[in-house]
């Protein structure tokens, strides 16, 4: 009887050692998300430009320059036209296209960067801006969209005061020097009558709108 008792508790003491020794299960090590990048990304949104549209100043910028963000970035023309980037310093932009400031970019930083590839979007338009004066609600400078009428520009204005001689509306604008006049008659454009009046302005036109 002993004897089985021994035994009996042996085989117990065993399998209480197996089941000790069964491995315990880990938990499950999943991978880690990327640490994001240190520099953000560079983006190429810019505002839509016409066809022809030339640089001029205060406007601002993007300079992009493929596999190399320590030159990209952007910048603002100053009152000479001119605008500074890393390594190639100061740069004429004013009077060029984007095209045109890409390609004398690129030529320029190829002396540091071999395989150097430019591209320069328009961030805003700060040169295109217009004038009206005179009997409107809101006398100033305005920046010229895409495309913008006089009637449209009145309108941004606030609009006429009922001060204003609406039949006597001039539009000046200076080209090479010289400046051009053009006729407004305000109320036969607004019921439409002639509306060949109604022109197309163009950046440095100024409405003057006289009173009656």
């Amino acid at each position: 009887m002993r004897t089985l008792l021994v035994a009996a508790f042996a085989l117990a003491f065993l399998g209480r050692g197996v089941a000790l020794a069964q491995p315990v299960s880990s938990p499950i090590q999943r991978p880690q998300p990327a640490l994001p990048a240190t520099r953000p990304a560079v983006t190429i949104a810019g505002v839509p430009a016409e066809a022809g549209f030339t640089i001029g100043l205060d406007d601002v910028l993007g300079i992009l320059v493929w596999r190399d963000q320590e030159v990209s970035g952007d910048v603002t023309v100053r009152p000479d036209g001119m605008i500074t980037l890393p390594l190639i310093r100061d740069v004429k932009a004013a009077g060029l296209t984007p095209n045109e400031l890409a390609d004398r970019i690129q030529e320029a930083v190829r002396e540091f960067i071999e395989d150097a590839s430019v591209t320069v979007v328009v961030r805003q338009m700060n040169s295109r801006k217009v004038f009206i004066t005179g009997e409107v609600a809101r006398p100033g400078s305005y920046q010229l969209a895409a495309s913008m009428t006089v009637i449209q520009l009145i309108a941004v204005a606030g609009g006429l005061t009922e001060f204003a001689e609406a039949r006597s509306i001039s539009v000046l604008r200076v080209k090479a020097g010289e400046t051009s006049t053009f006729a407004f008659d305000y109320k036969n454009v607004a019921n439409g009558r002639n509306p060949a009046q109604n022109i197309m302005l163009r950046p440095g036109d100024t409405v003057v709108v006289p009173e009656r």
